[in-house]
Parts: structure tokens; C-alpha cells; sequence
């Protein structure tokens, strides 16, 4: 799919492209590529001049692979973009590819801070005016939703701690809380990556001195909102760390507790064991053998010998 973007009246207006004609027909500042055919991305290279990159070129980690402008003025960047959506959360890489005054971007899924800066765009006036602008406002679209993803980590840990840190937490509720901070880690982690990914085309864009003056203060003032996310994620980790010890040592703590009741109860029966097994002796010479009250006095002492320990250890508060 190809959407072409046009400035009209202030404003950031789509223009439909199914033909390669319609891409002669307007001046665009953005054309976006999304889950594309090849056939779609031949129309772009041939109509711009410009090589796009392929998918197995997006998930390079190189820098130099991720950001460079090539000998002809092309500026090439790869950046990761959060997704998080329906309880599942991934990076998606995004191929930025700027020429001139056209902004082309290339990735294989929808991604929600596109869809808002196209809705943004179309109600403010005046908001966006080039190429750079529209690349602005994405990474400033994504540190924002960095951020509301972070907020709903913080939501999710709060929530957590309030059950973990309760009475009676019992082995099952553990359980499903270490698997709801791991969810959140696992988010907490990829919003990280997603910020630190953004501040490294952030810096490698305002190096270029491609930034008219205000679109540079506007790039540092991104970066101050990056630099603020990723305190908070490093704040959440630490959060998220204590919960997880924290549910381990209830865990443990249960566990001691089934230990100790095994171990009281063992010592318990320590008495009538050892009276069982002195009257179990098949000795020639012993007197309660030929006592009428010899058995229902053993059983009585053996009821007795448990029952005493037990009383004990109650009184000493070790089966709490």
C-alpha cells in the first residue's frame, strides 16, 4: 500500500495512488509505504531516483548500516517504532529514506504514531511545512507514546504491588503476579530500546545540518523527552526488580512454612515412635508382656507423648 502526502492549505492531505501516473500528478512530502508489493516499491525507486531498502536491511544494528547519507544527498535512516497493542508488544523497524523535500518511509505494519500524526496533521493548520517536519513530528509522536505506554506499565506494577504486597498471598496468586511483572518487564524493555533507538537517529539527523533553526531546537526538545523516558524506565526496572524479589520471598516464605509444619510434625512423632518401637522388642525378659493393661497403656502413652509436643510447639507460636 502507497500513501502520498501533500500540503494543502496547512494542512497534511492524503492523495490515493494506485497507478504510477498518480505519483507523476503531485508533489508530495511524505509517501508512505506500507506492507508493499514489490511492484509498489519499483513505482517509488523509479519515480524518486532512489534505492529503498529491503526487509532483511531493516533489522540491521550497525550504525553505519542504520544511518549515513549517501553520495548523492540521500539521507537513509532505520529506526524502531513501538507497537503496543492488544496485549502485545513488539518493535517494528521503519526505513526513512529523504530526498530533497520528500520524506519516504517504509515499513511492514501499521503503526499507531503514524496513524496520529496523519489525524493530527489534517486538524491543525500550519503544524507541518516540509519533509523534516513530518519526520519531526513522528519521533516526537513516538516519544509520546513511549511515554503513555510507560504509564500504563506504571498502572499495571501498581496494581501488582498492591496484590503481592497483601495478606495471604497464596502460591497461585505468586505465580500469575511474577507472570504479569515479566509482561511488564518484557514492555518496559522494548520501550527502552524503542527511546534509545530514537535518540540515536534524533543525534545522528541534527549532526547532518540537514534542520532548519527552529525544526533544530524542536530535535532537542525531543531529546530532553527522550532523556526524561529513560530515567523512568530505569525507575520502572528498579520497581519491577523489588516486586519480583519480593513475590520470590513469599514464595519462599510459603514454602518454609509447609517445611516447618513437616518438621514439627516429625519431631511430634519422635515420642510415640520411640515408645512403639521399645514395646515392639521381642525380648525373652520383659515384664509388660504378661500385663492385662500392658497394649491400651502403650496407646495412651504414645497419644500422650504426640499430644504434648504438639501443645508446645503451639504454645511457642512455631506453627504459625
Amino acid at each position: 500500500m502507497i500513501n502520498a502526502f501533500v500540503i494543502d492549505n496547512g494542512r497534511l492531505q492524503q492523495v490515493s495512488v494506485d497507478h504510477p501516473n498518480d505519483l507523476e500528478k503531485v508533489l508530495p512530502v511524505w509517501v508512505d509505504l506500507h506492507g508493499q508489493t514489490l511492484e509498489e516499491r519499483r513505482w517509488v525507486e523509479q519515480r524518486y531516483g532512489v534505492r529503498l531498502p529491503t526487509r532483511e536491511e531493516l533489522t540491521d544494528i550497525e550504525a553505519s548500516a542504520r544511518y549515513y547519507e549517501d553520495d548523492g544527498g540521500v539521507l537513509n535512516i532505520r529506526t524502531d517504532f513501538l507497537l503496543d497493542e492488544d496485549e502485545v508488544s513488539r518493535n517494528v523497524p521503519v526505513a526513512f529514506v529523504v530526498v530533497k523535500d520528500l520524506l519516504i518511509s517504509v515499513h511492514d505494519e501499521d503503526l499507531p504514531v503514524f496513524r496520529l500524526v496523519r489525524m493530527r496533521a489534517r486538524i491543525r493548520p500550519g503544524s507541518l511545512s516540509d519533509a523534516m517536519d513530518v519526520l519531526l513530528d513522528l519521533y516526537s509522536t513516538d516519544a509520546e507514546y513511549s511515554a503513555d505506554a510507560l504509564e500504563s506499565v506504571y498502572a499495571a506494577l501498581e496494581s501488582v504491588s498492591k496484590w503481592v504486597l497483601g495478606k495471604n498471598l497464596s502460591d497461585a496468586d505468586a505465580a500469575r503476579a511474577l507472570e504479569s511483572i515479566a509482561v511488564e518487564e518484557d514492555l518496559n524493555g522494548r520501550i527502552r530500546r524503542n527511546v534509545m533507538d530514537t535518540r540515536r537517529a534524533l543525534s545522528f539527523l541534527m549532526r547532518t545540518r540537514m534542520l532548519k533553526d527552529e525544526q533544530y531546537q524542536e530535535g532537542k526538545q525531543i531529546l530532553r523527552d527522550i532523556e526524561s523516558l529513560d530515567n523512568h524506565t530505569a525507575y520502572l526496572f528498579d520497581k519491577i526488580n523489588f516486586l519480583m524479589d519480593a513475590t520470590i520471598g513469599f514464595i519462599n516464605i510459603n514454602q518454609n512454612k509447609i517445611i516447618k509444619i513437616f518438621s514439627v510434625a516429625a519431631v511430634a512423632f519422635l515420642p510415640p515412635t520411640l515408645i512403639a518401637s521399645i514395646y515392639g522388642m521381642n525380648f525373652k525378659v520383659m515384664p509388660e508382656l504378661d500385663w492385662t493393661v500392658g497394649y491400651p497403656f502403650a496407646i495412651i502413652l504414645m497419644i500422650l507423648s504426640a499430644i504434648a509436643p504438639f501443645l508446645y510447639f503451639r504454645h511457642r507460636g512455631w506453627l504459625e
